[in-house]
């Protein structure tokens, strides 16, 4: 098993201080509804340049040094109401890291848990509360590879400005007079009422039994196959790749309940929607709402049946929130999820999440060293979640899957998975 050496910890601080004014950074209502958790995403370079071997953690912190003084809040400190983050210029933890294995042992491992090693120890999906609100690591491995992860927190962005703001700085890495416009206005959109004590807005998480996480990759051919069945069997029109891809796994996760317990059991399906628009594409916070899509029978599982429902479902928030005032999406987003949360506590419903950080340039981040060979996440604490990325390719889809261990050892084995979807690292055995 692969382990870690620290080389070094510091603090980068900014480039450029935070003017006075700046210093109170006002959390969003949505901002507040989310879990502080930590998001960690990572990026595995194989091939780094002569001239760049040397210098690659310099550029690193000289380019992240700049780019906070434009992203601030990840410098700052997130309050303990989570109402508002002190930019007090702490700045980002930074984690210089030797790891004593080939970057092949990990990428080429079948099951995702390996690549936790690129990530701080017990950081991923961890609470954000009394942590940089960003935490960066350089990993060095034994084979002259290297692997960028990034932590950040749930409070202050979503994946959207997660994937801006790493854009952002692979685009001030290779070019220093680089200059991002990041807009800290979420909470003038979705402001934090004044009179609600939101001390327990959500429920806290709960301990994970031990989950395991499996990227799959879908094909941009096999995307199409997997449209023209559902559009030929179905009035379904255009239906994306995402709604196509989350109506299989989603088939294949209730053939993996029914073969556990021999019976059928209704579903609920969430998907996370960007509100960007309506609100400005620059705008940096939280700004999500959930799609929830019910199966109450086997019929509604068929992909034409299943896709129908979630393009209907999306329709139907899309014109909710049309004619919405912007700082009432908030409190609708809360009811939403405390629906689904009552649905769980009730265990009537199979639940599975989706999200999705596609169509964001993620994989193609170049610090001036090239594109990464791999994108991917830490494994969810969560079961039955599904994280949708783009391909190397940009064409087709990834997802990285996280189940029970014992649910994943049936999943993995569904023909019909199979006949669309490959793993990224086949299983040895």
């Amino acid at each position: 098993m692969a382990s870690s050496k620290m080389i070094s910890r510091k603090m980068i601080k900014l480039l450029s201080p935070t003017p006075p004014s700046l210093r109170c950074h006002k959390l969003s209502f949505m901002d507040h509804i989310n879990l502080p958790l930590h998001s960690p995403c990572a990026f595995f370079y194989p091939k780094i340049p002569q001239n760049y071997s040397n210098k690659i953690s310099q550029i690193l912190e000289n380019s992240l040094s700049k780019i906070l003084s434009f992203y601030y809040p990840l410098a700052g400190k997130i309050n303990n109401n989570y109402t508002y983050v002190d930019c007090n210029d702490t700045g980002a933890e930074y984690l210089n890291v030797g790891i004593n294995c080939p970057m092949s042992q990990i990428i080429n491992n079948p099951y995702n848990d390996a690549v936790g090693v690129v990530f701080p120890q017990d950081l991923p999906w961890s609470s954000s509360l009394n942590r940089s609100p960003l935490v960066v690591q350089l990993s060095h491995f034994d084979c002259g590879g290297i692997a960028v992860s990034a932590c950040t927190s749930h409070t202050i962005f979503d994946g959207y400005c997660v994937s801006k703001f790493i854009n952002d700085w692979a685009s001030t890495a290779r070019n220093m007079d680089f200059k991002p416009s990041p807009q800290f206005s979420a909470s003038t959109f979705f402001p934090l009422p004044s009179e609600t004590n939101l001390s327990s807005t959500l429920p806290p998480t709960q301990p994970s039994k031990r989950h395991v996480s499996r990227m799959y990759n879908f094909s941009s051919s096999n995307l199409t196959r997997l449209k023209d069945m559902v559009t030929k069997e179905s009035h379904v029109k255009n239906p994306t790749r995402i709604e196509v891809a989350s109506a299989l796994v989603h088939k294949c996760g209730v053939a993996m309940s029914m073969e556990k317990s021999g019976t059928f059991k209704p579903t609920l399906m969430s998907h996370a929607m960007n509100l960007r628009p309506p609100i400005p594409l620059n705008t940096m916070g939280n700004a999500t709402c959930i799609i929830l899509t019910t199966t109450m029978t086997e019929d509604e599982v068929k992909l034409p049946n299943f896709v129908a429902k979630l393009q209907k479902d999306k329709q139907q928030l899309r014109d909710k929130l049309k004619d919405m005032k912007k700082d009432m999406m908030p409190l609708y987003t809360l009811e939403l999820g405390k629906k689904a949360m009552n649905i769980i506590e009730k265990d009537t419903h199979d639940v599975y999440l989706c999200s999705g950080m596609t169509n964001t340039g993620l994989h193609k981040i170049d610090f001036g060293w090239g594109e990464p060979v791999r994108v991917t996440l830490a494994t969810h604490p969560n079961k039955n979640n599904f994280i949708f990325m783009d391909e190397q390719s940009g064409d087709g889809l990834n997802v990285l899957i996280t189940l029970t261990k014992d649910d994943m050892l049936k999943f993995q084995s569904n023909k019909e998975l199979l006949e669309f979807a490959s793993p990224v690292v086949e299983s040895t055995k």
